[in-house]
Parts: structure tokens; C-alpha cells; sequence
């Protein structure tokens, strides 16, 4: 690998921005798809398949050929809310490799017994949000059920572009969460992206299933975009 292919690849990496490096396996040439690239590139259907499946893999003649070494940044989960249903989506988040942190700032919830191995801020969001790293690759829930501590953290997680934004609460609730928005500036556009009521509709009943409909959510829109995993 050339020492400029690698310079520019490991400053997206640092960046959290995810980038795709393609070999050509007869001759050894490479170049790289910087995530910002891909929507102007030749192939953006390709490229954007690629970085959604997180997976390297050989091309296929119609694809150009070669290998795709794809390289995405570790994803995070943020939950706002110290909640029933946090305990139970920390842990299959977790699991599936996600980066998770919980931040409530009621210390009677937000307590080590409740969520154990996982990283607790018991601060306001809108005090603690901007050091942990909110980006393109945060999956965002907010769900104490309370504006004073649900709407701040939503418009971070508007602002910094969450691959996933999602609230807890019914379509009245939510109507009045899009007047207080709205009042905020957030735009027709940006509220859109809310996931509201949150998780897949599979008839929920208990913490447990919502937190199973919740992270379904999660990876359909991860890995299939926004519109494949819209609540029915």
C-alpha cells in the first residue's frame, strides 16, 4: 500500500468516518471511496451497499472486480433514560458490538446495579452529549418519557446526524414533541427522521420486546436505510 493511500485511510478512521479501500487482485493498484465521495463516485449503489453491510468481501466482474476491504467505524448506542427498557437494550446492544451509554441525570435510576459493564452519565444531555461523540455512527433513543430530559438530547442527535434517532412515547406524545421542536428551529425534514413511536410494530408488550423491536429498528435502518425500518 502506498504511504499516501495509508495516510488518508487512517485519517478517516480517526475521523469515525467509514472508507473503503478497492484492489485491483491482477495488477495490485488501490484506490480509496471516502464515505463523503460516495454520493458523486461511479458506483454510490455499490459503495453504499458496501458500507451499510460493514463486511469486506471480493467484487464481482460486473462490479468492477477486485477486492473491497471496507472499513466502518465502531457504531454507538446512546440511550436517554436510565429506563426499564435501557436494561434490557444495553445489554443485546452490547452484543451485537455497539459502543453503549446510558445518561440520565435522575441518580435515582441512572446506578451502576441497574446497568452493570456499561458506560453511566448521570448528567443533563444537552451537558453531556457533545464529549461523548455523538456522530454518523450513533444510534440515538430517548426514553424517559420526560421533554426536559428527552428533547435536548433528540436535538443533538438531529443535528449530529444519527444514523438512527428514536423516541419513546405514542403518536399524541409525539405530535406534541414535533410543536416543541418545531419551536426549536428542527425542521420538517430533520423531525422526519424521529422513529416515533420507537421500535419495529410487533406488538410489544414487556421492557424485553420493546427493547428486541427497538434494536431490530436499530440494524434494519443501519443496514437497509431509513425507510425499511419505519414503524407500521
Amino acid at each position: 500500500m502506498k504511504l499516501d493511500i495509508l495516510a488518508e485511510l487512517n485519517a478517516e478512521r480517526a475521523a469515525r468516518r467509514a472508507v473503503i479501500l478497492i484492489t485491483d487482485t491482477a495488477t495490485g493498484d488501490q484506490k480509496l471511496i471516502r464515505e463523503e465521495d460516495i454520493e458523486g463516485s461511479d458506483r454510490p449503489d455499490l459503495y453504499d451497499a458496501l458500507v451499510r453491510a460493514g463486511r469486506s468481501r471480493p467484487l464481482k466482474e460486473e462490479e468492477g472486480g477486485g477486492f473491497a476491504n471496507v472499513l466502518v467505524p465502531p457504531a454507538k448506542l446512546v440511550l436517554v433514560g436510565a429506563v426499564h427498557i435501557s436494561q434490557e437494550l444495553a445489554p443485546i446492544a452490547r452484543r451485537l458490538g455497539y459502543d453503549v451509554t446510558v445518561v440520565d441525570p435522575r441518580t435515582a435510576f441512572a446506578t451502576e446495579d441497574r446497568f452493570p459493564d456499561v458506560r453511566l452519565i448521570a448528567e443533563w444531555p444537552d451537558e453531556v452529549l457533545p464529549e461523548i461523540g455523538v456522530d454518523r455512527w450513533t444510534a440515538f433513543c430517548a426514553l424517559t418519557h420526560d421533554p426536559k430530559v428527552d428533547d435536548p438530547g433528540l436535538i443533538h442527535a438531529i443535528r449530529k446526524e444519527c444514523f438512527y434517532i428514536g423516541a419513546l412515547g405514542s403518536r399524541k406524545t409525539h405530535a406534541r414533541r414535533v410543536e416543541r421542536l418545531t419551536a426549536e428551529g428542527i425542521t420538517e425534514a430533520q423531525l422526519a427522521r424521529i422513529h416515533a413511536p420507537i421500535g419495529l410494530a410487533i406488538g410489544s408488550q414487556s421492557p424485553a420486546e420493546i427493547a428486541v423491536a427497538i434494536m431490530a429498528q436499530i440494524t434494519g435502518t443501519l443496514r437497509l436505510g431509513s425507510d425499511s425500518a419505519k414503524a407500521a
